[in-house]
């Protein structure tokens, strides 16, 4: 039988802020819907895990037809919200922890994750709540941008890592092009809910790369993620919208 546990962390945690929590955690049970507040998230899963894949195979030379890449790995989606990216990884065959902020998220995953026959361990908390777990694989989609310190929570993800662990981290780049696609057109035509982003908060992927040398971490690679309203999500080597960076710790 299938057995999603969720641990709660009762450490307060330097990289939360709890409107953040509170503003994920109220579109908790929507998010499942692939036609609710939680979309577009719906719509840029299977660009994700295209590059979670390739990255995988690529890192530890695996079978690319293989069903089951991550058999044997240990696993971490930081900020899972609901599970939508934590219940791949668990299908690709590895032991997954998610981790969210936000108690109503981490309910939802565990119970979908019941439903869907997968055995997760969901915590609710921040970095705090894994540190010196020694995972494979970190994934962190669309999180830095809604921490207080990114540096403190790239630190924390780092020494969450087995040495020689993948990272994988996506967020938007802090260009006009970012402003423009994801406030003022997104949020504001109601596709992501009002007060997702605050585009000083995000990254360029200089940026990014200065606070994975800081935390221990090599970058391996970077690609754009470009939206059209007609053909969605796709990868690209333009990165002013959105990117996915890849890293290793060395």
């Amino acid at each position: 039988m299938a057995n999603a546990t969720a641990t709660v962390a009762h450490t307060a945690d330097s990289s939360i802020l709890p409107s953040e929590a509170a503003h994920f955690g109220a579109m908790a049970g929507d998010w499942w819907n692939p036609k609710g507040s939680s979309a577009m998230l719906h719509r840029l899963n299977p660009v994700r895990l295209k590059y979670i894949r390739e990255a995988v195979d690529r890192h530890w030379s695996g079978d690319t037809a293989a069903r089951r890449p991550l058999a044997g790995k240990r696993a971490l989606d930081m900020g899972c919200g609901a599970g939508l990216l934590t219940e791949p990884l668990a299908r690709l065959g590895a032991d997954v922890t998610g981790i969210d902020a936000a108690p109503e998220n981490i309910a939802a995953a565990q119970g979908h994750a019941v439903l869907s026959g997968l055995s997760i361990d969901y915590r609710v908390g921040g970095t705090d709540a894994i540190a010196g777990m020694g995972f494979d694989l970190i994934t962190c989609m669309e999180v830095i941008e809604h921490v207080s310190d990114p540096n403190v929570f790239v630190a924390g993800l780092a020494g969450a890592m087995a040495s020689g662990g993948l990272l994988i981290m996506s967020t938007p780049n802090r260009t006009p092009m970012s402003r423009l696609a994801m406030i003022t057109i997104a949020e504001g035509l109601g596709r992501i809910p009002k007060g997702t982003h605050d585009w000083d908060k995000f990254l360029t992927p200089d940026e990014l790369r200065l606070l994975f040398g800081k935390a221990g971490l090599k970058t391996l690679d970077t690609k754009g993620l470009s939206y059209s309203p007609m053909s969605g999500f796709a990868l690209t080597d333009d990165l002013k919208l959105d990117y996915l960076v890849t890293a290793v710790r060395v």
